[in-house]
C-alpha cells in the first residue's frame, strides 16, 4: 500500500509541468521586434534631439525625416530592410495574441489617473483610454508581473502624467515589470509623460516634448511614429505570459486534490 501511495504522490508531481504550461498558455511574443524601441509602418519623424536604447525600424514606408537628431545608446537603424519587414510581421502576431488574451477586469469609462493597480492581468478599454494632466498610475507586483492593457481606440495621457511600476518587494519604483499597451488606433504621450511599457498601436503614436518611455517602445504597425525629444528604453523582454482567468486556481486545487490523495494512501 505504501508503494502504491508513492507512486500516486509522484504521480502528482509529473503532472506539475503540464497544469503549468497551461496555466500559461496565453502569451505576448513580440519575436525580433522585441529589440527595438521605435518601429513605424509609413513613417518615423523626429524633430528634436532624441534618444533611444534598442533599434529603431521602419517598414514598408521610408519616410524618415525632421531634422532631429537621433542617439542610439545601444540599438541599431533599419529602414525598409529584411530586419524592418520580419520585426514588423512579429510586431502583428504580439499585437493580435495582446488583443485576444482574455480580460480580467474592464475599465471602460475610468480615468487611470490615480489609480493604483496592485494585481497583474488583462485590463480592457472598450473605447479610448486616458490618463489625466499631472496624475499617476502606479502598478504594483513583483519583478516581472505582467500587465496588459487593451484599448479599443486610442490611448492619450495628459502633459506631466506618469506610469509607474512599485516593485512590492521592495515598495520601492522598478524597472522590471512586462507591460503592454494594445491599443485599436493610436497613442499620444502628452508633453513630459513618464511612461513605461511596450505601446503596440494599430496605427501611429505621437511622443510630444520629453516625454519618456521606460522599460518598453513605441511600436507602430500601419502610421506614424512622431518623435519630439524623447527618451525610450527598451526592456528588450521578447516573451512573457499571462495565465488564463481560472487557470491557475484550477492548477491550486488539483495539485491540492492529487496531493491529499497521496497523503491519505500514505497513512493506509
Amino acid at each position: 500500500m505504501r508503494s502504491r501511495a508513492v507512486r500516486l504522490f509522484a504521480l502528482s508531481l509529473s503532472l506539475l509541468p503540464l497544469l503549468a504550461l497551461s496555466a500559461y498558455a496565453n502569451s505576448v511574443n513580440l519575436g525580433t521586434a522585441g529589440s527595438y524601441a521605435v518601429l513605424a509602418g509609413s513613417a518615423v519623424t523626429n524633430t528634436l534631439a532624441t534618444t533611444l536604447s534598442g533599434d529603431l525600424g521602419l517598414s514598408p514606408g521610408t519616410a524618415y525625416s525632421g531634422g532631429g537628431t537621433v542617439t542610439f545608446a545601444s540599438g541599431t537603424s533599419n529602414i525598409n530592410n529584411a530586419a524592418a519587414l520580419q520585426a514588423q510581421s512579429d510586431l502583428t502576431t504580439g499585437y493580435l495574441q495582446a488583443k485576444n488574451l482574455a480580460s480580467t477586469s474592464n475599465l471602460t469609462g475610468k480615468d487611470l489617473g490615480g489609480m493604483t493597480i496592485m494585481t497583474g492581468g488583462v485590463y480592457s478599454f472598450t473605447s479610448s483610454a486616458d490618463l489625466a494632466k499631472g496624475m499617476t498610475l502606479t502598478l504594483e507586483g513583483t519583478p516581472g508581473t505582467l500587465f496588459v492593457f487593451q484599448v479599443g481606440t486610442a490611448l492619450t495621457t495628459g502633459s506631466g502624467s506618469s506610469v509607474i511600476f512599485i516593485n512590492s518587494l521592495t515598495d520601492k519604483p522598478s524597472t522590471d515589470p512586462n507591460i503592454f499597451w494594445q491599443i485599436g488606433t493610436s497613442a499620444t504621450l502628452g508633453t513630459s509623460t513618464s511612461f513605461e511599457g511596450n505601446i503596440l498601436a494599430l496605427t501611429s503614436i505621437t511622443l510630444d516634448t520629453s516625454a519618456s518611455i521606460t522599460c518598453g517602445s513605441a511600436l507602430a504597425q500601419n502610421g506614424a511614429v512622431t518623435l519630439q525629444g524623447n527618451t525610450i528604453s527598451s526592456c528588450g523582454s521578447e516573451t512573457t505570459t499571462v495565465p488564463e482567468p481560472g487557470t491557475m486556481g484550477l492548477m491550486g486545487t488539483g495539485l491540492a486534490l492529487l496531493t491529499g490523495a497521496a497523503r491519505r494512501r500514505l497513512r493506509i
